[in-house]
């Protein structure tokens, strides 16, 4: 590649105006963002009834709070709720789109196209999850969710860690809202703590905290000789080109994509992500798997790293094209993880298409997560078997070449204790999503941190500082 051909490519894509400094005339993408606004209010409002089971008063003040205005309030307007269908509608024809989302067992809410309606539910996929062969309430933490009352750990200081607590939940911004904490050391619950109106039952989404579940769920492929992290993902490209060979597209491997370094043109970056790219998927109905497969190469793969929904996306069709059917590849992750770990209260979201939203669209409640980063501290192993190598977790805690500039806080999935933070143990290690969730392992001090938030606007909450305050009352395991 040409020296100054990537800058070349980036000016040629930007307005006229922006490349004088002015501001651009006219919003091409304002039709899309009316449509993609309008799908995030289905989608979230779908959720916060028949996945989180919680209130319309709530979903007003809460789900949707992050978004700006919407449309109605919690006492109507242009929407429409379908107890019966577990649907919902947003908008009117008169004024854009009506977009439209339903529940569907063992995915969650799906979005529908702008052209379909409530007619086409029954054609949306579902998934069939076995039930857990005990009931998990009668099963001792961590595989269910009966905790006996015994005393802290003698290296648990309980006044510290009531402070960390209060720390975490009276924040100084109404902006930063605290769902739920909870603490795992050695192995047990040290500190659970909820807001008022949400509990260990509440589900709700782990907006990017998927792409670490995404992640796992490949390293059981990659450990299996599935699929080779520095092999070409094999994906057949679109557009379609007369000689597919010679795409240079093909160049891009599984390590590439994992560690957010395609080289592929970036479509959720720059203000982008509520007008077009994956947010057709999330919001919008669109393909997942076409959107992810569309993209021109503009930089060599894992030369520079950018953050992109769709770099995820093209990891989970590499992992779909090892199964043979729709239904091996949808019930994979409850048969050889959820199911194994005790994550039961977890659904895995799909577009309209079947595949799995695995950058962002899982709902989920924070001990579920924490089941998901023991299993991390223990080596990848649950009761002695293994579900992940220590060779897996070892990559996705190796800072991606890419994010050197950055100060090494990324790896593969996974966020990384950065290079100018020396408050929190350097071995620490993060899942992170939207609005403020996060799983921290700290293998240090034998700890999981779980928060949850709904945090909105400027947001701000910082998984590292609550590292530190949490860590403030816990010693380093000897």
């Amino acid at each position: 590649m040409r020296p100054g051909y990537v800058l070349l490519v980036a000016l040629a894509c930007l307005p006229a105006a922006a490349m004088a400094g002015e501001t651009a005339p006219f919003d091409y993408f304002d039709a899309n963002r009316t449509m993609i606004k309008r799908g995030v209010q289905a989608v979230l409002t779908c959720n916060g009834l028949f996945t989180s089971h919680r209130s319309i008063e709530q979903v007003f003040a809460q789900e949707l709070a992050y978004m700006g205005p919407h449309i109605g309030d919690a006492d109507g307007g242009d929407y429409r709720i379908h107890e019966d269908l577990r649907a919902v509608e947003i908008g009117t024809e008169d004024n854009g789109p009506v977009m439209r989302a339903a529940f569907r067992d063992g995915i969650g809410c799906i979005v529908l196209a702008p052209d379909q309606d409530l007619d086409d539910i029954d054609r949306l996929p579902r998934v069939g999850i076995p039930p857990p062969p005990v009931d998990p309430a009668t099963l001792p933490w961590p595989d269910g969710d009966r905790v006996p009352d015994a005393p802290l750990p003698p290296r648990v200081d309980p006044v510290a860690l009531t402070a960390a607590s209060d720390w975490a939940f009276e924040r100084p911004t109404p902006e930063q809202f605290t769902l739920s904490l909870l603490v795992v050391t050695d192995g047990r619950i040290v500190l659970e703590r909820y807001a008022p109106g949400v509990d260990r039952r509440t589900r709700t989404r782990t907006w990017s905290t998927a792409k670490s579940i995404a992640a796992t769920l490949i390293g059981i492929l990659v450990d299996r000789g599935e699929l080779q992290l520095d092999a070409p993902l094999g994906i057949d490209w679109l557009p379609q080109l007369g000689s597919p060979q010679t795409d240079p597209r093909n160049a891009i491997t599984l390590r590439h994509v994992l560690q957010m370094s395609s080289g592929l043109y970036p479509v959720d970056s720059f203000g982008r992500e509520y007008a077009t790219g994956s947010g057709l998927a999330y919001w919008a109905g669109a393909s997942s798997v076409d959107g992810a497969r569309s993209r021109g190469l503009v930089r060599a793969p894992g030369t520079f790293w950018d953050y992109e929904n769709y770099d995820t996306l093209l990891a989970v069709y590499a992992m779909k094209r090892t199964f043979d059917s729709a239904e091996a590849y949808r019930l994979f992750p409850y048969r050889e993880l959820l199911g194994r770990i005790g994550m039961h209260n977890t659904l895995l979201s799909t577009d309209r298409f079947g595949d799995f939203i695995l950058s962002s669209q899982v709902y989920t409640n924070a001990r579920d997560l924490a089941r998901f980063g023991l299993l991390y501290l223990n080596g990848g192993s649950w009761h002695g078997a293994r579900i992940i190598s220590p060779e897996w977790i070892d990559f996705v805690r190796t800072p991606a070449p890419a994010s050197s500039v950055r100060g090494n806080d990324y790896g593969g999935q996974w966020w990384l204790v950065p290079n100018d933070r020396d408050d929190v143990p350097a071995d620490a290690y993060a899942t992170a999503g939207n609005r403020g969730q996060y799983v921290i392992v700290v293998p240090s001090h034998d700890t999981v941190i779980v928060r949850r938030g709904l945090d909105y606007r400027a947001q701000g909450f910082d998984r590292w500082d609550l590292t530190r305050e949490v860590l403030k009352a816990i010693a380093p395991r000897r």
